[in-house]
């Protein structure tokens, strides 16, 4: 018994540093459509999703400022659901009324704290996705 608990802990912390290797891929594939023109927020927003889990995530956007999220999930960038909200839960943006691109632009004319939600989208052949989410904010310079 005792044997079996050691093999599923290093099965368990192989799993993981496996994934966070995958959260740093696919940050970094993201980072590359920030571009010259913004500048990162210093923060990279992450979750690691398993099937419908939804990764919630907090952040201010300033009045008069432009922005640009990325988002990415695995090795490719574009394929998370996501959706921002304002304080009263009103819906800001929805990615599923884009095509879920892997990056937007947008300008906020007045201050706003806002909560992003990401999911992961599912698989083509309809199996439960699970994997590492990945948003990066950043404003024009």
């Amino acid at each position: 018994m005792q044997h079996t608990k050691i093999l599923f802990t290093l099965f368990l912390l192989s799993f993981c540093i496996s994934t966070y290797g995958q959260c740093d891929k696919t940050a970094a594939a993201c980072e590359v459509l920030l571009g010259k023109q913004f500048l990162s927020d210093g923060q990279e927003y992450r979750a690691l999703l398993n099937g419908n889990e939804t990764a919630e995530f907090r952040n201010t956007f300033y009045g008069g400022n432009t922005y640009r999220i990325i988002c990415g999930s695995g090795p490719s960038t574009g394929h998370l659901q996501v959706r921002i909200y304002d304080q009263a839960r009103n819906v800001l943006y929805n990615s599923g009324d884009f095509s879920h691109p892997a990056s937007w632009d947008f300008k906020f004319t007045a201050t706003l704290n806002c909560t992003i939600e990401a999911q992961l989208m599912p698989s083509a052949d309809g199996q439960a996705p699970s994997g590492c989410a990945v948003l990066l904010i950043g404003f024009k310079q």
